[in-house]
């Protein structure tokens, strides 16, 4: 028995005409996951009792888009089908597999649970035909009762956060593997397998796993940036759930979209304090932030009850006891700033100095770091001599030695090997040597 391309154009009144008996179901709706294929009787079967669970030799097997067949005969899968078109049952042939787009691996679930049953080219007692929704299965709705803990590291201010998170969001999956869906979860269901019997136990057990999924993303991801990285969420929620969902049921995430994520104001509260700390830290930021406090409290002390003298007077005592002003504060900033800009200046061959990429004064590309080097005199140069003294620049004659140590003496400070000679020879069998004989061929060095 198996099933073979029959040459027919679609489904239609001729159809009928032409076939004993066909069988077809139409679109599957999204609320549905398994369908059990309605037996259409042509007008050509005479004389044949129309048993819904027999399929007669030449019958005809119809499958739309977005569809999985299977054929169960006597409760054992004995045919898949996964490409859409029409097939001709024939009893004569050996069963078929036709795994379409759900990849080569459910051949090996078809060989683990798939048992063919042969008759003698007759029909068995009992044989069934089931139609999967292979489609994405979308509009699961999610969201965390209760806050879940969540860690992410802020980079800008030196520290990392517990939070609590909330979110919420849909996900959708896809029957990948319909020979395991059948057999662990609706088995021979009488007419229609719906969502809503799995729904509840899918949301469990997501749930569930969402919270060490969001924990594999708190290294790079901060709490508010979530909603953008649906993809890598997809991708570790498809790897935490492949042993409940791929390789339990045959159903695998499709895609994961969280709409929303929000935080207790305690610790909203508890970050923007770090966050204003981080601000403070440069001086010509916390210069600012205290004139605007001094211009707030000169206007409190101009409408002190004691008179205007009592409270600039407790202004300048307040002052006082701080320890700094205003004018400090930006003095250490500007000297930042200028140290920054030293740090980044360098000197041209022609004499300028510069801050840039190029020369100002001649158009020379700044030399590269690298290969500066400090002469004895303390001078440090680009070029092959200095600019100070005029001495040339020394000889790099730095090595690896074989224990993997890199020096500049001649022996290793490592191991203490000696330094390699640099009077290598090229032997005619092509190999490269350092000593008197070839240490591929042992020819002596000429």
């Amino acid at each position: 028995m198996g099933l073979i391309r029959a040459v027919v154009g679609g489904i239609s009144s001729t159809l009928s005409d032409t076939y004993k008996d066909y069988f077809y179901c139409d679109a599957i709706p999204t609320d549905i996951l398994v369908k059990k294929g309605q037996k259409k009787i042509g007008k050509k079967t005479v004389g044949y009792k129309q048993d819904s669970n027999i399929i007669t030799n030449g019958s005809i097997v119809v499958i739309n888009e977005g569809q999985c067949m299977i054929i169960v005969d006597q409760g054992q899968v004995v045919e898949l089908c996964a490409i859409p078109g029409e097939y001709t049952y024939d009893t004569s042939t050996e069963p078929s597999i036709f795994y379409g787009s759900l990849g080569t691996s459910i051949k090996e679930t078809f060989k683990t649970i798939g048992k063919r049953i042969s008759f003698g080219g007759g029909t068995a007692h009992d044989q069934r035909v089931y139609y999967f929704n292979i489609k994405e299965i979308s509009d699961n709705k999610f969201g965390t009762s209760t806050p879940i803990p969540f860690r992410v590291s802020y980079a800008d201010l030196g520290r990392s956060f517990t939070v609590g998170l909330r979110c919420n969001g849909v996900y959708s999956y896809m029957i990948k593997d319909p020979l395991l869906f059948y057999q662990n979860v609706c088995g021979n269901v009488s007419e229609t397998y719906d969502r809503k019997q799995l729904d509840n136990t899918l949301y469990s057990e997501f749930m569930s796993k969402l919270q060490p999924a969001l924990a594999k993303l708190t290294s790079s991801v901060r709490y508010d940036e979530l909603p953008l990285h649906t993809e890598e969420i997809t991708e570790v929620m498809k790897d935490i759930l492949k042993k409940e969902w791929r390789e339990a049921r045959g159903i695998e995430i499709f895609k994961v979209a969280i709409k929303s994520v929000s935080i207790p104001k305690e610790d909203e509260d508890n970050i923007k304090k770090y966050e204003d700390m981080a601000w403070n830290t440069n001086p010509l930021n916390a210069a600012a932030k205290m004139v605007e406090a001094q211009s707030s409290s000169m206007n409190t002390a101009a409408g002190n009850a004691g008179g205007n003298a009592m409270g600039f007077y407790g202004m300048n005592m307040a002052q006082a006891m701080g320890g700094m002003n205003t004018q400090n504060l930006f003095n250490m900033g500007l000297q930042q700033q200028a140290n920054q800009q030293q740090a980044n200046t360098w000197k041209c061959s022609c004499g300028s100095s510069n801050t840039g990429k190029f020369c100002a004064n001649c158009g020379k590309e700044k030399p590269d770091s690298n290969s500066e080097w400090k002469c004895s005199c303390g001078a440090v140069n680009s070029g092959k001599f200095c600019a100070n003294c005029g001495k040339p620049k020394p000889a790099d004659d730095k090595w690896t030695c074989s224990c993997g140590a890199v020096n500049n003496g001649k022996f290793c400070a490592d191991c203490g090997k000696p330094k390699p000679s640099d009077d290598k020879w090229t032997c005619s069998c092509g190999t490269a040597n350092t000593g008197k004989f070839c240490a591929n061929c042992g020819k002596q060095k000429p």
